[in-house]
């Protein structure tokens, strides 16, 4: 009876299910795969050097 029973998680699932609805537990894995797909965007824009400010001679 550890923490991986396949008895606890069927009593989790249907908590989850019970508190958040299946209309939101549909939507849950397509909203979570996007804001993870825009926090990489951000990252990876931040990582990329920013060319140097050119200084126009007059």
């Amino acid at each position: 009876m550890g923490v991986f029973d396949w008895k606890h998680w069927g009593v989790l699932l249907v908590v989850v299910v019970l508190v958040f609805g299946s209309k939101r537990l549909k939507t849950l894995g397509s909203d979570l795969g996007e804001s993870i797909k825009g926090f990489r965007r951000s990252v990876n824009q931040d990582e990329e050097p920013t060319p140097p400010a050119k200084i126009d001679k007059v």
